[in-house]
Formats: structure tokens, sequence, C-alpha cells
């Protein structure tokens, strides 16, 4: 039990982490304060390093405490075929019901900060391979390794608690990590979070869920800054 609650607490303390970050990167691109000239393949490697570095630590506190791959939704009960064909349909409908959610909340007055989107998104070839290849899957792999993993399904085999109320717990926390979004990102991404930690909680693949967060960033990215490769 003290490895479990040591592996739960420093996952807790690295979910903490990353929501501040995501605050203090928020004022970065907001118009009341002067903005900070970052290029975008500084921005992209800072992503990129900083949550691969965090999935490193989960994984390392997962050796250390020695908790089950199985608890963290990486045993294969589905053949790796059928997980990702599963995790595409599932980021498809996703992306939609998000595009939809977004919508609905722009009528109602709620305001979605683009510009972090923006600044990452790539002006050449080599830029969006990087974007694409590396560093969207660094992105899913780390946030739903935290988010679904560590705090829903180790917490579930360890603790007596509810799935439910820990996907409500961790998709809160999903939510407040993507602060940078705006008021509408935040509540979208809540409901994201929500979405993706049902669907890790009945298929117990934590693959699953990440190919289907990939997906919705994919999108996300293709969709709404397009392919503009420059000269």
């Amino acid at each position: 039990m003290a490895a479990l609650l040591s592996f739960l607490a420093g996952s807790l303390l690295v979910a903490v982490v990353f929501v501040i970050l995501a605050h203090q990167s928020k004022s970065v691109f907001t118009d009341e304060t002067p903005a900070i000239a970052v290029s975008t393949p500084l921005l992209v490697a800072n992503v990129a390093a900083s949550q691969g570095l965090f999935g490193l630590v989960i994984l390392g506190l997962a050796w250390y405490t020695e908790i089950p791959a199985a608890t963290l939704g990486l045993s294969m009960e589905l053949s790796l075929s059928v997980a990702t064909g599963v995790g595409v349909v599932v980021g498809l409908v996703f992306y939609a019901l998000n595009e939809i959610a977004s919508a609905v909340g722009r009528r109602r007055g709620l305001t979605a900060a683009e510009e972090l989107r923006e600044a990452l998104a790539p002006e050449s070839v080599g830029g969006w391979l990087v974007l694409l290849i590396v560093v969207l899957p660094i992105v899913a792999s780390f946030e739903e390794l935290l988010f679904r993993g560590a705090l829903i399904g180790v917490a579930t085999a360890g603790l007596d608690l509810s799935p439910w109320l820990l996907a409500v717990f961790s998709s809160t926390l999903f939510a407040l990590g993507h602060g940078a979004q705006g008021r509408l990102g935040i509540v979208v991404t809540g409901l994201l979070g929500l979405g993706l930690a049902a669907v890790f909680i009945v298929t117990g693949s934590l693959w699953v869920v990440i190919v289907a967060h990939y997906v919705v960033n994919v999108c996300e990215f293709v969709v709404h800054e397009g392919l503009e490769v420059g000269c």
C-alpha cells in the first residue's frame, strides 16, 4: 500500500505542476500582458521536452513502486490493430463532439483562446512532420498515462473508490491543465476528458485513449490551422 500511495502522490504532484505551468503559459498569450517573443520551433521543443519528461517521471515512478502494467491499462487484452481502430473511431467522434460543444459555448458567450495553438502551428513541411509524428504523440501519451492510466487505473485498482468518481476528479485536473485555451477551452477539454475516461474504464486500454487523444489533437491542428507550408 505504501508503494501505491507513493506512486499516486507522485502522479498527483506531476498533475499539479502541469496545471501550474499551464496557468503560467496562459499569461504569455493573453492580450492583457505583453507578448513574449517565442519562436514556434522553440515552443514546440519545449512542449515535447516538458511533457516527455513528465511522462518519463510517471513511468519511472511506476517501475520503482512496482505498479502492475495492467493497472495503467498497458496490458494488451485487445489486439494492437483493434485497439488502434477503436481509438481512431473514438477520436473522430470526440473531435466532432468537441466542435459541436465549442459552437454551443460560443453562442452562450464563452470565449476560447487560440493563441497557443496558433503559436504551435508550423510553417513548413518539416515542422508539420515533427508536430504530427513526434510532438502530438508525446502529448497524447503523457496526458493519457497521467490522467487516465495513473489517476484512474492505478487509483481504482489500489483504492476502494469508484472509477467514475476518479474520472470526474482527473478530468477536472485535465481541464485545468488546458487553461491557456480560455474558459471555453477548459469546458470542452473537461468534457473530452470525461469521454476519454469513460472509454478507458470500459475498454481498460490505455492505447485506445492515447490514439483517440492523438486523433483529436491532429484534427484540431489540421482543421483550424491548416497545412500552410511556407515556400
